[in-house]
């Protein structure tokens, strides 16, 4: 190997991103041992190919990978890494969820027993069936949750005042909103953002008890259910968006829908592309490919207004009808660049706003 192949120590550290005091202790331990060792001065050189290894290493380590572990991916072919990858990354997850959960009964005997500020009463299965509604609304909100002050995004914004407490969550690109009646009302009004993962590790509890008194307390509320352990949810930092304006903003309705509702899940099912383009008009609403190729399917709908085509990403429509509550789903339609609200026809209390795709994008 000539030797104008390779490169010092520092040189290999800069182009991989690793420190040399790394280097040596890779080297070290044989998951990265130099190309070339000066035998007179021990100064380690090491060869292009190896850029890609250490790079490589240098990820797993960051994703606090065990040096066993390292040793087995870098060595094994791509179908296996993958594997490998996603069982490590399950482990970190699931230590994650259980140390959410010890810290929850921390924070809730650090509290003591005295209860905390009451928010409102509320049947448990009712409860967890908003809660999983409504937080529909934050899925693609995970991956901006480290931007500044995005964080509420990926939470459950509880408002509660004399007779009801409001539940809503946005993404910016879908908002959920469920308004419920008590049956204890609050004691006095309260809002804030509620951490949505510690609301779902808490659904299942929440689920199978008749009575839930949710509390507020320091740095987040409390969940006392007769006969099981309280459940703490934090409070996130930051400011919700202003959603009762926004909702106060919206123009009257132009073209309104009402939809089966498994219908309009099925078709989206089936459909094979990222975007679905929606022609609605008193014959009906077909539901067909942006590019306008194929005629599409047509389901049958109760249309009033004017015709429309409207274009959307169906990872937004999808989750947005499927929490409708049920058979019917209620479009009401502003134009193809404005929100739309999905309404359950029968039950108003749950509503979501998803955002259409502007025809521009459509190609």
């Amino acid at each position: 190997m000539p030797n104008s192949e390779l490169m010092p120590i520092g040189a290999f550290a800069r182009r991989t991103g690793l420190t040399s005091s790394a280097l040596r202790f890779y080297a070290d331990s044989g998951l990265l041992p130099p190309a070339e060792v000066d035998p007179a001065t021990g100064y380690r050189s090491y060869d292009a190919d190896q850029l890609e290894r250490a790079i490589a290493l240098r990820r797993l380590r960051e994703i606090a990978m065990p040096l066993a572990a390292v040793e087995t991916v870098l060595d094994a072919g791509p179908d296996e890494a993958a594997r490998l990858l996603d069982e490590h990354v399950a482990r970190i997850e699931g230590d994650a969820a259980a140390a959410r959960r010890k810290a929850a009964v921390i924070r809730s005997a650090l509290g003591g027993s005295a209860p905390g500020l009451l928010i409102a009463a509320l049947k448990g299965p009712v409860l967890a069936d908003a809660v999983d509604q409504v937080l529909t609304a934050t899925a693609t909100a995970t991956a901006t949750a480290r931007e500044p002050g995005a964080a509420v995004l990926t939470g459950l914004h509880v408002e509660a005042s004399d007779g009801a407490i409001a539940l809503t969550a946005t993404d910016r690109y879908r908002l959920s909103t469920r308004t419920l009646v008590p049956v204890r009302p609050a004691d006095r009004t309260w809002a804030g953002t509620v951490d949505g993962d510690d609301l779902r590790a808490a659904a299942a509890e929440v689920r199978r008890s008749a009575l839930v008194r949710v509390e507020a307390v320091p740095y987040g509320i409390r969940l006392r259910m007769p006969g099981r352990e309280d459940r703490h949810c934090r409070a996130l930092p930051g400011e919700f968006p202003d959603h009762r304006l926004m909702l106060a903003s919206l123009d009257g309705a132009t073209t309104r829908a009402t939809i089966p509702k498994d219908l309009l899940l099925r078709a989206l099912e089936e459909h094979p592309g990222e975007r679905v383009a929606l022609h609605v008009t008193a014959r009906g609403v077909n539901l067909r490919s942006p590019d306008d190729e194929h005629p599409g399917i047509t389901l049958p709908a109760t249309v009033t207004g004017e015709d429309l085509r409207i274009l959307f990403g169906t990872t937004t429509l999808y989750p947005a009808v499927s929490t409708a509550i049920g058979p019917d789903v209620m479009l009401d339609l502003r134009g193809c660049d404005r929100p739309v609200t999905i309404r359950s026809a029968d039950r108003g209390d749950l509503t979501t706003l998803a955002m259409p795709v502007a025809p521009d994008h459509s190609s």
